[in-house]
């Protein structure tokens, strides 16, 4: 059992000194040649206590010995060196074993540093602490405790070794007189936290703490040195959470003793601490060590002087310095202004209130510090094939700060936080940078565009340049340039330059923990009294358990771990299992897979049937043997870095390779660049050609970053405009100078002294075609382009580029027009991003036919002359916006289900109101979320399953609920955006999902539907099924209440239902459907007007029902140009359709079929709009408050549309 069990709080006792036979010696030494200043002895193990610490009834240890776990004797491999009676222990030569993850060998060592010694002088208690750290980077914790006695009861050492534990929730118990309190973990990536994170801050200065995080960031040879042992591992712990989320990879010793200095000849990198007496030996005999003495706060390196550590980026350091100056590191500055408290106890709390709330703030500050140095990681991720562009995130970063990233992205600690990234992470580091990202930075997030700088950037570049380099940034990008490589050579005890900071960031107090008091433990160890010990722990955690049932889902889960947990440990693995299938409904983050798999094998045949008969454990059991009978797929860990290819590429290579360095994403777009690549050659893409085109576009991009606009042209150009081509110099109808092209407008840089003239926006030109301009005896080829409300013709001598100008101005005019036609930016940026993939194509290929290669790019142009590009004005009127979902994926995905939910959903949040979400669900179990007031992404991917999502709800307890077609519930809190619940009592696909509209409060009355008719209430605050219905039909596909009444839509009927569950009524399909394969696939209840509309797969008509006679004939209302319904949602007096269109309504655009929105008059029973934006069927509708209505598509155009509602 014990291999299946979470590690053990206490691992082992054990008593470390020096032996009978040397104290003998010592004895008599002194006796007959006086006692000695300084005698060292060689410290022995005498006594190993080690878990269970139970003594068990002899038949019973018989019984249980089969199931323990393995274990070695630690004194059995000393046999050969000691006589039985130096065994120690109770029983003298008795075996004590110990787990086999604890190695005793070196025990002695680390307890006596400085060695075993005989002094003449009497000496009060010491503690220090060690840290053992296995292969798989486990932390075993030890507290040692040194204790003097006189001879012959020589140095008596006692080191309790604490294992690293998932503690769920803060415990405390009681060892009178003290009282222990155990912290708990943030989450469970989180380490508990049961330090003082305050004392680096007092042993250094800001610039200090600074130096070391970035030495550790850079995996640099780091000793710390004092005089006190305890501190170093205090400091070096503190120091290691200082940089969560990346965690430490290499060796970590806090506590070398006097016999281990050669571990720091090390060729590796490494953090290890000696004592500060040893500092001068070490400085002489190693080279290339950063010496951190703690004692007097000094940061310097050893004896070599080739050892140069790169600056920290200022920025971040910046912030983090005025952060360090608003903490508050001392408890009696913080109480003096408090009463005196006589109470011991009381004081205690307050101190460890204190601690808690300086802990936090500490930990916000330097999780602040990693944010803004890896801020932009994301940013050059290819989350489909696991690459990092190192190359171009290293080119976003300044000249300054390029050598400290540059040593930093080879580390492996790094190299883990890579791939906690690109398995989207939603860590600490991943709330804080989603929760602080600016507002370019959302917009940049919402429209994918090529990376230029803006106008914005340009002008704070312009601003900070006055004492920067004047060397350009693309000869920096290619030669190496020292002027900028600033770094910092440590001389001995250097300090960084102290560096004034920025704003405060927004401090949020710290929630208190709750604490949970285990009983007093029992005097005695014997069998019984521990088994009655955990039966009042049991009893206790089910009255915490049922005082918290409806209040706390997260606390809730813990007690429900922690009984679990006990009752494994006292056999009873029915309640055990019981206990561990609660997790599903409160927290599945700690759910113990590998514990709960071993219950289940290990049932005997009547407990598999007393399992059988309960519905939970049945299940649970059914999940178990599914998960194990699964194949074992090892999740894909791996980052690659780009790099070019070496063979020559076919299609699928080719896009693969595109799509790695970051070019585009988009495979449509990729198939088109293959093409031109490809132009009258065997479809395949030479590898040298492939390198000259990356080149060219990465040069291009560099170039970009040169462009330097004077400020009265600045003046003229909106904030987020940028400049994505500049011409050469040529003559124009305007005068002489560049044309330079941002994504709105084309502008004329004047020679000179530069000034603005504007030229056109794409939005206004009316006409752009090739002329030719007389130049002495020849003709010059030159653009002409016309402007509406202009009579005069702008006209360029652009010579050889008049070709590839025509083409960019001709795509850029057609992706403006579809972009203002169909609300919808992304085809501005799709338009702008083939515009610089004609440029670069122009520029690798430079042969007779570029020309017609690059036109392959050509996409908006092309099908301006096949599709009609304008938008029915009734669908221009009433369309307000269009976003994609798909953006940071390679193809579009199928949007299945949308959920608004409003801003007071979490409005109970301390940090106040939050705005509005829209909830989209994809393929895959993909679920993305925008902020419904600027319509910027919020959250790219929360993975809930991996099958198709049915269906989405949002309650008032801060949740949104998801069915899934694996039969699973699944359960999102709108806090931490984490899926950590799951309701499992379904046993097929989850189709629909309903609360009462009336029970606005509590949302009590929550309904969920599965394709074969089972229908379960719900009671939302506790996730406990109320009631449970079962409906015969051949498929049930989704449930509405309206007013109070139950409504199912089947497949060949709309049922109501009693509230005993039993049907009322029911609405069958009209005969002539019914001999066609079709089947109901939405409805609407108008219980005000005593209707029922209902909508058919395959059939282009609505049938409207009237629910209060039975006897009146339904109603057939045409839907024109529709060949089936697939959803309907009721706005105001409107009823909202989405259809899928016929071959006649509007074609097929692009070999894809054009579905509708059709607007219904509830009232008229007419058709009064019929509104065109989608170019694939319609899944899905929502409303936003009655003032938008929401439809989303299937893949082939994978966008959602937001609708005004009149």
């Amino acid at each position: 059992m014990a291999d299946h069990l979470p590690p053990a709080l206490l691992e082992a006792c054990v008593v470390v000194g020096a032996s009978s036979d040397k104290l003998r010696e010592v004895y008599q030494a002194i006796n007959n040649n006086g006692t000695p200043e300084q005698l060292l002895l060689e410290p022995e193990v005498l006594h190993v206590l080690a878990p269970p610490f139970v003594n068990r009834p002899h038949a019973e240890n018989e019984a249980v010995r089969s199931h323990g776990k393995k274990r070695r004797s630690f004194l059995r491999k000393k046999r050969e060196q000691l006589a039985p009676s130096q065994a120690g222990g109770r029983g003298g030569s008795e075996d004590v074993s110990v787990t086999k993850d604890i190695d005793l060998m070196a025990l002695p060592q680390l307890c006596f540093p400085d060695g075993l010694q005989v002094t003449n002088e009497q000496k009060d208690e010491q503690f220090h602490f060690l840290v053992f750290t296995d292969v798989f980077g486990n932390k075993t914790h030890g507290v040692v405790m040194q204790c003097y006695r006189p001879i012959l009861f020589l140095c008596h050492i006692q080191v309790s070794l604490l294992h690293c534990t998932q503690r769920l929730s803060v415990m405390m118990f009681t060892l009178r007189p003290l009282t222990i309190v155990l912290p708990s973990r943030e989450d469970k990536d989180h380490p508990a936290i049961d330090l003082d994170l305050h004392l680096p801050f007092i042993c250094f200065r800001p610039q200090q703490l600074l130096q070391v995080l970035s030495c550790l960031l850079q995996e640099q040879r780091v000793v710390l040195f004092s005089a006190d042992w305890a501190r170093l591992t205090l400091v070096a712990e503190s120091f290691l959470l200082f940089l969560q989320p990346l965690s430490w990879q290499q060796p970590y010793v806090p506590v070398l003793a006097r016999g281990m200095l050669d571990f720091l000849m090390a060729p590796t990198a490494f953090l290890m601490g000696c004592h500060l007496s040893h500092f001068e030996e070490v400085a002489a005999e190693t080279d290339d060590l950063i010496l951190i003495n703690i004692d007097n706060g000094s940061v310097s390196t050893s004896y070599s002087e080739t050892l140069d550590l790169p600056e920290f980026p200022p920025a971040a350091a910046d912030c983090f310095t005025q952060r360090c100056q608003s903490l508050q590191i001392h408890f009696d500055l913080h109480q003096c202004h408090h009463a005196s408290c006589a109470d011991i106890s009381e004081q205690r709390a307050q101190r460890r209130a204190w601690q808690h709330n300086l802990n936090h703030d500490i930990q916000r500050i330097t999780l602040e510090l990693i944010v803004n140095i890896f801020r932009d990681v994301s940013s050059h991720l290819n989350y489909e094939h696991r690459v990092f562009n190192s190359e171009e995130f290293l080119k976003t970063r300044e000249p300054a700060e390029q050598l400290f990233y540059k040593k930093v992205l080879e580390t492996h600690i790094f190299h883990c936080f890579l791939r906690d990234r690109l398995n989207r992470k939603m860590d600490n580091f991943a709330r804080l940078e989603l929760s602080t990202r600016s507002e370019m930075q959302k917009m940049k997030a919402m429209i994918k565009v090529p990376r230029r700088p803006t106008v914005q950037e340009i002008q704070a570049r312009s601003k900070s340049s006055i004492t920067e380099s004047k060397l350009s940034k693309r000869l920096g990008m290619s030669l190496p340039n020292l002027r900028d490589d600033q770094t910092i050579s440590f001389q001995r005890n250097t300090l960084l330059t102290r560096i004034i900071l920025s704003d405060p960031a927004l401090r949020t107090p710290p929630k208190l923990p709750n604490v949970f008091k285990l009983p007093e433990f029992p005097a005695s160890l014997s069998f019984n009294s521990v088994q009655n010990y955990y039966s009042e722990l049991i009893q206790q955690l089910g009255k915490a358990i049922f005082s918290v049932q409806k209040e706390n889902s997260t606390l809730l889960a813990r007690f429900y771990y922690l009984r679990g947990f006990i009752n494994t440990l006292c056999w009873r693995r029915l309640d055990a299992l019981g206990d561990f299938q609660n997790l599903y409904k409160t927290d599945t983050a700690i759910f113990p897979t590998q514990l709960v798999t071993w219950l289940v094998d290990t049932l005997h045949r009547d407990e598999r049937q007393q399992a059988d008969k309960r519905p939970e454990l049945r299940r649970l059991l059914l999940k178990v043997k599914t998960e194990n009978e699964k194949l074992l797929v090892q999740p894909d860990d791996h980052v690659k870095k780009f790099a070019l290819p070496r063979k020559h590429l076919l299609q699928e290579e080719f896009v693969r390779c595109v799509q790695e360095c970051g070019i585009v994403q988009d495979v449509a777009t990729i198939h088109r660049l293959f093409d031109a690549l490809t132009d009258g050659q065997l479809k395949q893409v030479d590898p040298e050609l492939f390198k000259i085109f990356y080149t060219f576009w990465k040069e291009t991009e560099a170039e970009a970053q040169d462009v330097n606009l004077p400020p009265e042209v600045i003046d003229h150009l909106d904030n987020s405009e940028c400049v994505y081509k500049l011409s050469s110099c040529v003559k124009t109808s305007h005068g002489v100078g560049k044309i330079a092209m941002t994504q709105k407008r084309l502008f004329l840089l004047t020679v000179g002294r530069q000034s603005f003239l504007e030229i056109t926006k794409f939005r206004d030109i009316q006409d752009v075609k090739i002329a030719s301009a007389p130049f002495l005896l020849v003709r010059i080829p030159s653009l002409r382009i016309e402007t509406s409300g202009r009579l005069e013709v702008f006209e360029a001598n652009l010579k050889t580029e008049t070709e590839l100008w025509n083409l960019v101005v001709k795509e850029m005019w057609a992706g403006r027009k579809m972009a203002d036609q169909h609300k919808d930016p992304q085809y501005m940026t799709q338009a702008l991003t083939n515009v610089l993939l004609m440029d670069a194509v122009m520029g690798c290929l430079r042969t007779q036919r570029s020309v017609i290669a690059a036109s392959k790019l050509a996409y908006f142009d092309k099908i301006k002359h096949e599709v009609p590009m304008m938008v029915p004005q009734t669908t221009s009127e009433t369309l307000k916006h269009k976003i994609n979902p798909s953006l940071d994926l390679a193809e579009p995905q199928t949007v299945h289900v949308l959920l608004y939910t409003p801003g007071h959903l979490t409005c109970n949040d301390l940090e106040g109101e939050m705005n509005p979400k829209l909830w989209v669900a994809l393929s895959g179990g993909k679920v993305v979320v925008f902020d419904a007031a600027s319509w910027s992404m919020l959250q790219d991917c929360i993975q809930v399953g991996e099958s198709q999502l049915n269906c989405m709800l949002g309650l008032v307890q801060e949740q949104v609920w998801i069915g899934s077609q694996d039969s699973v519930i699944y359960i999102i809190d709108t806090h931490s955006m984490s899926c950590n619940k799951q309701l499992t009592e379904h046993r097929h696909e989850v189709t629909g999902l309903t609360v009462d509209s009336r029970d606005k409060h509590n949302s009590q009355q929550t309904y969920s539907c599965s394709c074969d008719g089972t229908i379960l209430q719900w009671d939302s605050a506790s996730l406990k099924v109320k009631r449970q219905y079962h409906l015969s039909c051949d498929r049930l596909s989704s449930i509405q209440i309206y007013d109070g009444a139950l409504w199912c839509c089947c497949s060949d009927s709309i049922v109501e239902l009693k509230k005993s569950g039993t049907p009322q009524r029911r609405m069958a399909l009209p005969d002539d459907i019914r001999s066609m394969p079709s089947s109901f696939s939405s409805f609407i209840v108008i219980p005000e007007r005593g209707q029922l509309w209902t909508g058919c797969a395959d059939s282009g008509e609505l049938c409207l029902w009237h629910t209060n006679s039975h006897r009146r004939p339904f109603k057939r209302i045409s839907l024109p140009g529709s060949s089936g319904v697939t959803c309907m949602i009721r706005v105001k007096d409107q009823i909202w359709v989405g259809c899928r269109g016929r071959s006649s309504v509007g074609g097929q655009c692009g070999g894809q079929l054009r579905s509708q929105v059709l607007v219904m008059d509830a009232e008229s029973h007419t058709v009064a709009k019929e509104l065109q934006a989608h170019s694939d069927s319609i899944q899905t509708l929502c409303s936003a408050e009655d003032r938008y209505v929401l439809s989303g598509s299937a893949r082939h155009d994978g966008k959602i549309a937001i609708w005004k509602v009149e």
